[in-house]
């Protein structure tokens, strides 16, 4: 694959990987942990089929069985993160839970220093300082009064688990017994749906809503992640992590044209900042490169 194509790919996917915010929006009556079952339910079925093509059933079936603890570690992280997105957009603004969730990539370099003895750049840690100046700016005013608190709570355990999800498969690198990672999203989609289904009862989704559900499932969810894989065999960590920050723009700007969610002042401005230190973190980690 081009180098040119990679970029766009990876284009592709930070697009689809935005659309989930302003679908949410567009639904009738699903709430909250149902949201969250059908999206996952979808999802599962759908990287069922397709890991079944790509790696054929018996392989897939022997990587789940020989996966060990990293595998199933691996899935654990993609449940939380499935799940804890989802609820948490049902709790919050979209801009509130994509500018959180925008901090995964410090959060993983600052776990990989703890668990893994990486040394971290002067370039990252003053990345850190600014995009911890920013959250602070961004939700200072909302939490005083308790507004979206149990939402941002929820949002900021996506980047948290991304980072032991990420330190996780960085440590199996070079290690030739590593297991398959790819079916731990499959795992982490089944947890999910199953952790989310009693929790979801009565169910209040109409057919319009399990539609938009199962479409974020398969298209918002599963072909990307495939995608994904695919692109990180030809483009740079730091240029997938930088190329990555474009959800956040999208689905912010998909929010507020298609759902009528204008970000406030506080999030716009909290935002920028977040966004300029993980910006330029990567810029700076290209040009050494």
């Amino acid at each position: 694959m081009t180098h040119g194509r990679a970029v766009a790919l990876m284009l592709l996917v930070t697009l689809l990987w935005s659309i989930a915010g302003v679908v949410t929006r567009w639904l009738d009556s699903a709430r909250s942990f149902e949201v969250t079952f059908w999206r996952s339910a979808a999802n599962a079925l759908a990287l069922l089929v397709m890991l079944g093509v790509l790696r054929g059933p018996a392989t897939l079936l022997q990587s789940l069985k020989s996966g060990g603890r990293a595998l199933w570690l691996s899935g654990l992280c993609w449940c939380v993160m499935f799940t804890a997105f989802m609820v948490a957009i049902t709790l919050t603004t979209v801009a509130n839970v994509l500018v959180t969730m925008a901090l995964a990539p410090l959060f993983t370099a600052l776990l990989a220093r703890i668990a893994l003895g990486h040394r971290l750049a002067p370039r990252t840690w003053g990345a850190i300082v600014l995009a911890g100046a920013g959250i602070a700016w961004m939700y200072g005013q909302e939490l005083q009064g308790g507004a979206h608190l149990l939402g941002t709570l929820l949002a900021v355990a996506v980047p948290l688990a991304a980072a032991v999800n990420w330190t996780l498969i960085q440590s199996l690198r070079g290690n030739r017994e590593a297991p398959d990672m790819l079916p731990a999203v499959l795992v982490g989609a089944v947890l999910s749906a199953a952790i989310t289904l009693p929790l979801s009862w009565p169910m209040q989704a109409s057919a319009h809503d399990i539609g938009l559900l199962s479409l974020l499932g398969v298209v918002q969810l599963a072909i990307p992640c495939l995608i994904s894989v695919v692109v990180a065999r030809t483009l740079a960590a730091p240029e997938i992590s930088l190329l990555a920050l474009l959800e956040v723009i999208f689905g912010v700007a998909w929010a507020w044209l298609g759902a009528n969610e204008a970000p406030t002042a506080a999030v716009l401005g909290g935002g920028a900042l977040v966004l300029a230190a993980l910006a330029g973190n990567e810029l700076l980690a290209l040009r050494r490169r």
